[in-house]
């Protein structure tokens, strides 16, 4: 069975999931502008109240993943417990050495306190980043991660297939492998047929909304959208039953 998963910034993206029929979400602020940062504490507090499992980002700042910088480490640290304080179900963490591996020193110190066998672990899209993935998967399987977030390496899944199916079957079921990076409904079918464990989408539309001279940027803000949504959904289920009446 293919779980699948929106990127949400809002209680109204969680409740239009839910209703969908969407396993999960993951939470997260500043998607469209940086590519995700961890949400407010009273957002999380809001989300995790509307019965959906809640995976919170965990993410100090835009940019790379490398952190030298022990204050960022703290505040990431700080992010982590009071997620899991606050009911999700998951964190979705990553960080990488200056050579592009895994920093599991550095992944460690995030979740020092963290009750981690209570809840799942996903690494996101800085494997994404990294030459060696199967060696990669080795190291976060033993490290005790659920899944990891990718898009085998390209800019988008649909470009990335032959690198998803390979890690597929690296992983063999020890670590679940989510498609996520630039995801469309006309997607889900391919994704499928490769094996992932599951599907990430933002679905994401622009809501035109003018902040002002002093807001930076009068592009609007960002929402799920519905319709969507709903379409992804409907096209996991219709792959996932044409696949159980060919068996």
């Amino acid at each position: 069975m293919t779980a699948l998963e929106f990127a949400v910034q809002d209680v109204a993206g969680a409740v239009c999931a839910r209703g969908v029929g969407a396993d999960r979400v993951e939470l997260c602020a500043a998607l469209g502008s940086t590519g995700g940062l961890t949400p407010s504490i009273g957002t999380i507090d809001a989300v995790v109240a509307t019965g959906i499992p809640v995976h919170a980002l965990i993410r100090c700042r835009a940019g790379g993943f490398v952190y030298s910088d022990l204050d960022e480490i703290a505040v990431m640290n700080a992010d982590a417990r009071a997620a899991v304080s606050a009911g999700v179900a998951g964190l979705v963490v990553g960080a990488l050495t200056p050579d592009h591996r895994v920093d599991i020193q550095v992944l460690e110190r995030v979740l020092d306190g963290v009750p981690v066998d209570d809840i799942e672990l996903t690494f996101h899209r800085a494997i994404d980043q990294i030459n060696d993935r199967s060696a990669t998967l080795d190291t976060l399987i033993a490290w005790g991660v659920t899944r990891v977030l990718t898009s085998g390496g390209a800019a988008r899944c649909a470009d990335g297939l032959d690198e998803l199916a390979a890690m597929v079957g690296h992983a063999a079921g020890r670590v679940q492998i989510m498609a996520g990076g630039g995801v469309t409904v006309e997607d889900i079918p391919a994704l499928h047929r490769v094996g992932v464990d599951a599907v990430h989408l933002s679905a994401r539309q622009l809501v035109a909304d003018d902040g002002g001279p002093g807001d930076g940027s009068t592009s609007g803000h960002e929402k799920l959208d519905g319709k969507l949504a709903a379409a992804a959904a409907a096209q996991l289920q219709a792959v996932e039953a044409a696949g159980r009446s060919s068996d």
